[in-house]
């Protein structure tokens, strides 16, 4: 793994560690986490407030993130540092602790784009993209969701038929990350013969991204819609080893297991700003701190950020382990998300007024993670994937 930031204290504390978490982790995994900290601290908070405001991703943090080795992080070979589940997940959340949408760059570009095209794209086509995705000299972008088809990707309208070798596609994608900056996009479309992905270079003609603007949440992040009209391509651009919905979920459940680790990195960050705010803040004569409201509050959301660091922790060591059940990443999914939003609103109002500026984090961590518990499978489906594990009767329709 290259990791080229200078070398730090490998232990570090965090203000919410209640339970010595740090004593679960290995010597290299804290020496990950301490450096991908310090290119957080030093790269994008100093930074994320102007981000957020002028809705600006940064593409100038995309060669550090490389030279960090985090883009396709937890693949093998073609320039990737071949990661454990675990240190991936360690650094999501050091990076979503800096902002949601800087950790679901990373997300789009190494466990949606580079991972179908790892998993299911021919041996030229990992060739082709992979090395240069790894570098940060090609952005991905994954075409899975439409207007009409979110939570039920199996109605996609996007259809691929033949004419002759060739591969003509049409239809419209939305809320896809990245796609007007990405050089390649994996979007996937009906055909005749079930759902197939297509690994379509985006100066291809007949491919529009638009980026969708006034967003409330996630603004130093980019999702736009693509329009794909009359996109022909040839019959290698295919991915050839895998044919259903199973191609595309396999790489959301790598998604989706990035964001157990990195909800909790922004609601430890939204926790740290109210601790220290609660610290120097006086009010009647006294700091915000020695109030028994205020130390309830704290404690309410240290506990649930040390529990939700440890069940990341265990479905991290399961995937390392290769016994991870599928249903754990719901598990994951749900409970992270669900608290880490709890912990950003209740931190923001031991912040009183101030919190509603970007002066701090809080509410910004609030409003990404509105977005974060809604993208790869709302809390609705996660909860649907559970119920059908506890009683055996699937109720999606």
């Amino acid at each position: 793994m290259s990791l080229t930031l200078h070398d730090h204290e490998t232990h570090q504390l965090d203000p919410a560690d209640l339970i010595n978490f740090d004593a679960l982790l290995s010597a290299p995994e804290l020496a990950l986490r301490a450096k991908v900290r310090t290119f957080v601290d030093e790269a994008i908070k100093p930074n994320i407030a102007g981000w957020y405001a002028d809705a600006v991703f940064p593409l100038e943090i995309v060669p550090e993130m490389a030279k960090l080795g985090l883009l396709g992080m937890h693949l093998k070979g073609y320039g990737c540092a071949g990661a454990t589940a675990v240190e991936y997940g360690i650094a999501g959340s050091e990076l979503e602790a800096g902002d949601s949408g800087l950790r679901t760059f990373v997300s789009v570009q190494g466990s949606l784009a580079m991972s179908a095209i790892y998993k299911h794209g021919s041996e030229e086509q990992k060739s082709e993209w992979l090395p240069k995705m790894a570098a940060g000299q090609a952005i991905g972008c994954f075409g899975l969701t439409e207007p009409t088809a979110g939570s039920d990707p199996s109605a996609m309208k996007t259809f691929a038929r033949r004419d002759g070798d060739d591969w003509v596609i049409n239809g419209t994608k939305r809320w896809i990350g990245l796609a007007n900056v990405a050089q390649v996009a994996v979007i996937w479309a009906q055909t005749d013969e079930g759902i197939r992905g297509f690994v379509v270079p985006t100066q291809t003609s007949g491919f529009k991204a638009t980026p969708i603007e006034q967003k409330l949440s996630m603004r130093a992040s980019i999702q736009c819609e693509i329009e794909l009209t009359d996109v022909r391509l040839p019959a290698t651009a295919v991915l050839p080893n895998v044919v259903g919905l199973k191609g595309p979920f396999s790489c959301l459940n790598e998604a989706r297991y990035g964001i157990i680790w990195g909800a909790m990195g922004a609601a430890r960050d939204a926790f740290e700003d109210a601790l220290a705010y609660s610290q120097q803040r006086l009010q009647f004569d006294k700091p915000l701190a020695g109030y028994q409201m205020t130390q309830q509050k704290l404690v309410d959301m240290a506990l649930e950020i040390n529990k939700g660091y440890l069940l990341a922790l265990h479905i991290g060591r399961m995937k390392d382990a290769g016994t991870l059940d599928l249903h754990q990443i719901s598990v994951g999914k749900l409970n992270n998300c669900r608290e880490a939003i709890k912990i950003a609103r209740e931190a923001r109002t031991i912040l009183g007024g101030n919190g509603i500026t970007l002066d701090y984090s809080p509410l910004r961590h609030a409003n990404n993670l509105e977005s974060v518990r809604t993208y790869e499978g709302t809390d609705e489906v996660h909860t649907l994937i559970l119920g059908n594990k506890l009683t055996g009767v699937p109720a999606f329709r």
